[in-house]
């Protein structure tokens, strides 16, 4: 059966919420329209398996009789935050210097939600680098799965290696192809 593309619309609008493990969260649309369902799925084609509350959010959607839903991505930007460091080890930190430091391949080591923290391993390397829920939030991203594919910005902390921004793999590396 042809899909009618009639009811396709492209929308911006913000992440109300997201619940991986549920696997579905909502989109307020700015126009006070009806919340638009966002899927794993559709989430997973643009190659992030969470979003953050809040990130701003481009979508092709499809009305049905059962609601509004989206049915691609066409851009997700993080949420808006204030210039207050989240965190201790990034008060003194030049923002222009950690823009222009290199996005490194790594894999989550394990992620803990509930504890707000975890590890991942840049490849090629040993150490262990730390990785905080608010950096993720400020990332756009939720949450994060042990052997998920990231690419990272990278500092030596007061207390080691941790990350400054995190990627989903595979929009780092649509970026540095475009950037090429």
């Amino acid at each position: 059966m042809a899909e009618d593309l009639s009811s396709l619309q492209q929308v911006r609008g913000r992440v109300k919420w997201f619940d991986p493990t549920k696997g579905y969260g909502f989109i307020k649309c700015p126009n006070d329209g009806p919340d638009i369902l966002l899927h794993v799925n559709v989430l997973r084609n643009f190659g992030q398996s969470s979003i953050a509350d809040g990130s701003e959010i481009e979508v092709v959607t499809h009305r049905t009789d059962r609601g509004v839903q989206a049915v691609e991505i066409v851009a997700i930007a993080p949420p808006e935050r204030d210039d207050t460091p989240v965190l201790s080890d990034l008060a003194d930190l030049d923002a222009v210097e950690l823009s222009n430091s290199p996005l490194e391949p790594a894999r989550v080591k394990w992620f803990d939600k509930a504890k707000g923290f975890g590890f991942a391993n840049v490849f090629g390397r040993e150490e262990d680098v730390f990785l905080h829920v608010e950096i993720l939030r400020q990332s756009g991203l939720s949450d994060v799965q042990s052997g998920e594919a990231l690419a990272m910005r990278v500092i030596d902390g007061k207390r080691g290696r941790m990350a400054v921004e995190v990627l989903a793999w595979e929009i780092a590396s649509s970026t540095q192809k475009k950037e090429a």
